[in-house]
């Protein structure tokens, strides 16, 4: 009976861990992120549809996220005739719970992309729909809002950039 128990509750855990996965695998829709920028104004990922967008999860207390804010703003240099063309954006998606440190971080690194948060840190329900356990995290979606790649870094991140905006 034990055994036949211990079958259950593994069937049922990988039946829970692979439907929760399933909401950001590759080719599936990205789920909406309307969060505010620092300003408060509101913005929404929609609205960057039409645009290949790397999305950047990441927080002032991070400090992989931290380190890779340079290379994120080299990234965003080399494609920036990309930008101007709106074929290309990145969307800072920040987990932090302190506005005061964000918006320092943001001036500190000379983050001119859009920086979004409702400083919920992880109770963020973007957090949640994005199934975010660690950062930093990213997904790239397409024009049409579907995910191509998730948690691509460094040369990885370069590389499949590069080879997709030929």
């Amino acid at each position: 009976m034990k055994t036949i128990l211990s079958i259950f509750w593994v069937l049922l855990f990988t039946a829970t861990v692979t439907a929760q996965q399933k909401k950001i695998e590759i080719g599936q829709q990205a789920p909406e992120i309307v969060l505010s920028k620092t300003d408060g104004s509101s913005f929404s990922l929609s609205s960057l549809k039409g645009r290949l967008v790397l999305i950047d999860f990441w927080a002032t207390w991070c400090a992989p996220c931290v380190g890779e804010q340079p290379e994120l703003k080299n990234l965003y240099n080399t494609f920036s005739d990309r930008v101007k063309k709106q074929e290309f954006e990145i969307l800072g998606v920040s987990l932090d719970k302190n506005k005061e440190s964000w918006e320092k971080a943001i001036d500190r690194f000379g983050i001119s992309w859009t920086q979004v948060s409702d400083l919920k840190f992880w109770k963020s329900p973007v957090a949640k729909a994005y199934e975010i356990e660690e950062l930093p995290f990213n997904v790239i979606i397409d024009s049409q809002g579907k995910i191509i790649a998730k948690n691509l870094h460094g040369t990885d991140l370069v590389n499949f950039l590069t080879a997709y905006l030929k």
